[in-house]
């Protein structure tokens, strides 16, 4: 006579058996509720387990505030470090598994401000990226559109216009240079007139951005986005 099959649900690739200890766990951890579906369970759980994996981001110094502001159980920060030290790929996704279990026993607010210390941590790389779009898109600018010197001498008063002229006009030279011996599928190659418009714009918007705050210019107009 065959076994009637049990009745459960997938977290993760781990088979969660209806009524089992996890299962129990999980929904009472969903704020003490059991009328949760199935998915927004797998969801939570998958939530809590990619945020124990962000804690892997963390510097020594954040996770060590995060652990005496919100009193981390050592189990926790024990689990993070020494998932940062393992390089057997099995062994380091049983590791995981470990600090997703004890994520998922955190408290709400335990968890809602890890989330916010792992979102400052990323943006710092979020205004670095968007300073060097800021300066690839005033140098193409620069370079193909005369009026756009006018602009940025709007935003940098302070730029040696003389220099920066001259390394324009290089750029130009050197971009009809390139298309002239240029093969169909090779990489454009730069001369070191259209890297140094590039430094010279990114230093500048670095300067605006330390004295006064994030630049939200847009390089087409001289006017704040």
């Amino acid at each position: 006579m065959s076994r009637k099959p049990t009745k459960g649900y997938y977290v993760r690739g781990h088979f969660v058996a209806e009524g089992s200890e996890l299962d129990l766990e999980l929904k009472r951890e969903l704020k003490g509720s059991t009328d949760m579906s199935k998915t927004d369970l797998k969801k939570h759980s998958d939530h809590l387990q990619q945020l124990g994996e962000s804690l892997l981001t963390l510097g020594a110094a954040p996770l060590d505030r995060l652990s005496e502001t919100l009193g981390l159980s050592e189990k926790l920060t024990d689990a993070v470090n020494e998932a940062r030290r393992i390089t057997n790929f099995e062994g380091r996704r049983r590791q995981m598994q470990y600090i997703g279990k004890l994520m998922r026993r955190l408290d709400e607010d335990t968890v809602t401000a890890i989330e916010a210390a792992i979102e400052e941590q990323r943006k710092p790389s979020a205004r670095a990226t968007l300073a060097l779009h800021q300066a690839e898109q005033w140098r193409d600018q620069l370079i193909a559109d005369d009026d756009a010197l006018t602009r940025w001498l709007a935003l940098d008063p302070q730029a040696d216009v003389q220099h920066l002229r001259a390394l324009i006009r290089q750029a130009r030279k050197d971009a009809q240079s390139t298309q002239s011996q240029e093969r169909p599928g090779e990489a454009v190659r730069h001369g070191k007139a259209y890297r140094d418009i590039f430094q010279t714009v990114r230093a500048a918007l670095s300067r605006d951005s330390d004295s006064d705050g994030d630049d939200d210019t847009d390089p087409s107009t001289d006017e704040p986005t």
